[in-house]
């Protein structure tokens, strides 16, 4: 997550640092040009300024460049940037330049353009994002392409003009990419077939239309920005500690949380200081369960996690029992016994928990009393095997078992001997069951 959010930052300071740019160079070609010629300036101003409504105060400036395009930019004083030839265009193209640029600012195109290139500096990994930007910019240019044809031009002097301009003026579209451009390369041959194209109704949109459409969307939007998805709802950090009975933490220890409301299961496991942690969980109840090979498995009573709320829960791990069991026929009775290879070995159960193992087994007799009367049946012992490895408190768990087997049993497990479990190199005491079987049948 750390290293995606990295890439996501280096990103969108990519894109900002070559937005500012974009910005410096429009502001050092504005404090470079000269304004343009006052009586055609207030000609065309007064003008177009009427023909589109506008009442904000525009400068229209010529720029030291002979071969600049001409370009629109600004919000509460927007600027008109035409080439330094400008002053030395006939009067109808200056005039369609100019309205041209004009409807650009009536239409609020260069604060629109300036909120899609924020968008997509922020949104830079989404392809469609940039794709709208464009689409936007395409979209504002054949706006004000009608606007220039609404207002008597004709289309063909219109198109000759937009691709002279385009052949014999230097496109800005690399440097100055927030500006606005009359005719980018890029998008002439879709505007030239728009522009051409006498069944496109050209009107502008009716001030009852753009209201309801407007209310539409606001509708359609309003409803969805109140929706809350599960994954917004987010809690803060749930962790802990798990120990061992000697307090030292367990190591590799599996986490699990289950949600039965969102029916999600999410895992961790615990690093060698027992510490384990969870991020960003979406909030609700959870039922939690650790489990580690050596101990018994753990359920704790039911977390509840909230939104942006940090909890933690520390748990100690209990050492699990020992389980024996052994097959008893009567003497003189052949039963296969199970083979066996190799040497023992000593089974490490994980982090410092080091198995019990029996090292001496006496096995019990079957009671002659008990053969002759054809008794048999299971007895169940349990008993604590002690830190000197020797059963302590050996005691039988099923009372109907036979008194004669449950003796014989008693007898010879009392002399078994084991190495102790290990915890952390320390000798513990851990509970053991044995299942004694008696069978007169091989």
């Amino acid at each position: 997550a750390d290293i995606v959010l990295l890439v996501w930052l280096a990103g969108v300071f990519v894109f900002l640092v070559r937005f500012a740019v974009g910005l410096a160079r429009l502001a050092w070609a504005s404090r470079r040009a000269k304004p343009l010629p006052e009586s055609q300036r207030l000609l065309f101003l007064s003008e177009i300024s009427r023909s589109l409504s506008i009442a904000r105060r525009i400068k229209i400036l010529q720029c030291a460049h002979p071969l600049a395009m001409p370009l629109t930019w600004g919000i509460f004083r927007p600027l008109v940037i035409l080439p330094s030839i400008a002053s030395e265009w006939p009067k109808s193209r200056l005039h369609m330049v100019l309205h041209h640029e004009f409807a650009h600012i009536a239409r609020h195109d260069w604060c629109l353009q300036i909120c899609a290139e924020l968008a997509r500096s922020i949104y830079w990994f989404h392809p469609l994002v940039g794709i709208a930007a464009r689409r936007l910019r395409h979209e504002g240019e054949r706006a004000c392409d009608d606007s220039v044809l609404n207002s008597g031009v004709e289309p063909i002097e219109y198109a000759n003009l937009l691709l002279d301009l385009a052949r014999t003026l230097e496109n800005s579209a690399r440097s100055w990419s927030e500006a606005l451009c009359i005719a980018r390369p890029t998008t002439l041959e879709r505007r030239f077939t728009a522009m051409l194209n006498p069944s496109i109704k050209r009107t502008q949109v009716s001030r009852r239309t753009g209201l309801f459409t407007a209310f539409f969307a606001l509708c359609l939007l309003l409803p969805l920005a109140a929706l809350r998805l599960p994954a917004q709802n987010l809690s803060g950090t749930f962790a802990g500690t798990i120990q061992d009975p000697s307090g030292s933490g367990v190591k590799n220890a599996t986490v699990i949380l289950n949600s039965h409301k969102s029916n999600t299961i999410v895992m961790t496991a615990s690093d060698e200081n027992g510490n384990y942690s969870f991020k960003s969980l979406p909030a609700g109840e959870y039922e939690m369960k650790v489990v580690k090979r050596g101990f018994e498995p753990y359920r704790a009573q039911p977390v509840t996690l909230e939104s942006g709320r940090d909890l933690s829960q520390n748990l100690t791990l209990e050492v699990a029992a020992v389980m024996e069991e052994v097959d008893v026929v009567p003497a003189g009775t052949s039963k296969p016994l199970p083979e066996t290879g190799g040497k023992p070995s000593r089974m490490r159960l994980g982090g410092e928990l080091q198995a019990t193992k029996l090292l001496n087994k006496v096995m019990p007799v079957y009671p002659d009393a008990a053969r002759t009367a054809g008794t048999q049946g299971t007895v169940i012992l349990h008993a604590v095997i002690g830190i000197d490895g020797k059963p302590l408190s050996l005691r039988v768990m099923n009372s109907q078992a036979d008194p004669d087997l449950a003796r014989s049993a008693v007898e010879s497990v009392s002399q078994w001997r084991y190495r102790p479990t290990l915890l952390n190199g320390e000798p513990i005491e851990v509970d053991t069951t044995i299942m004694v079987n008696f069978s007169l049948a091989p």
